[in-house]
């Protein structure tokens, strides 16, 4: 199994992707969260890609995807979802599977809603959705959504800090599990220009999200996707009863907790793998 690393024209943005499995496979679309990029799928994706054609983007913003400067494009969160349909599009990417977590929990529902014809099944690792995932945590940013302020806004800017990704890796995984690779790396795009005001954007767009939350449950009880939570239990932003809300629009969905913080699949990529296996062996048809 080889990984394939490549880049697909979107409008003005290069968007960099990762790519693997058979391409008459069923597809499963991997959406990164904040402050990383595809680069946290690495070890999950070979675990998928013997039966599975997986495809992971980098988001506008993140990791290796080139995008313009602030000035001339808008990161915001409609947007991001915008240049995620391109990208899609572009790939003929016609019926899919969708992994969301965190950043790209609403930004995959804003294509889903968009699309519901092409989600065959969802997988939500620590992606939102509901009001009452939200914890005490969020509080600064809530700030900033209702004040947008410079000083809130600034108040926002440990969040993109050395130390803040430092303990949205370890917080609640096991002592001595998780590598430093994948949060090195991300420290290391959070030096790029630019990058802490496009994030600081994007926290402020952020209550877009929080807005659509109605309307994302309205598209699960329109369309009623097959779907699967896997939840870090001990994620100090994405509490476990974000997890539990999917059941309420989504009786069926199937939901597992795992003993982990917010980048799960860190600790724990052979148990999401194993989970995926089996549910979407059971949700969709075989390609």
């Amino acid at each position: 199994m080889f990984v394939r690393y490549a880049t697909r024209k979107v409008g003005d943005v290069e968007m960099f992707y990762r790519e693997a499995g058979p391409q008459d496979a069923p597809i499963i679309l991997l959406l990164h969260g904040f402050p990383t990029a595809s680069h946290m799928f690495r070890d999950l994706i070979p675990l998928l890609a013997d039966h599975y054609r997986v495809v992971a983007p980098d988001l506008p913003g993140f990791g290796n995807t080139v995008a313009p400067g602030r000035a001339a494009f808008a990161y915001t969160f409609d947007h991001l979802a915008e240049v995620l349909e391109g990208f899609v599009d572009a790939m003929g990417l016609t019926r899919y599977s969708l992994y969301i977590f965190d950043y790209g929990a609403p930004t995959g529902l804003r294509l889903a809603m968009r699309h519901p014809e092409r989600v065959s099944a969802i997988v939500t690792q620590n992606g939102n959705a509901y009001i009452e995932g939200l914890s005490s945590e969020w509080e600064p940013w809530q700030a900033y959504w209702r004040d947008p302020s410079p000083e809130n806004r600034e108040a926002c800017r440990g969040s993109l800090s050395d130390a803040a990704i430092h303990v949205q890796y370890e917080h609640g995984a096991p002592a001595g599990l998780v590598s430093p690779d994948g949060m090195i790396l991300d420290m290391h795009y959070m030096r790029w220009p630019e990058a802490q005001e496009i994030q600081l954007d994007l926290i402020l767009s952020y209550r877009t999200n929080v807005a659509l939350y109605p309307a994302f449950q309205a598209y699960f009880r329109a369309h009623r996707p097959p779907l699967l939570a896997v939840w870090g239990c001990n994620d100090p932003f994405f509490i476990p009863p974000g997890a539990e809300a999917y059941r309420r629009d989504l009786p069926e969905a199937e939901v597992h907790f795992l003993d982990t913080g917010h980048f799960a699949l860190e600790t724990h990529h052979a148990e999401v793998a194993r989970l995926m296996r089996d549910f979407l062996g059971r949700k969709i048809a075989k390609g």
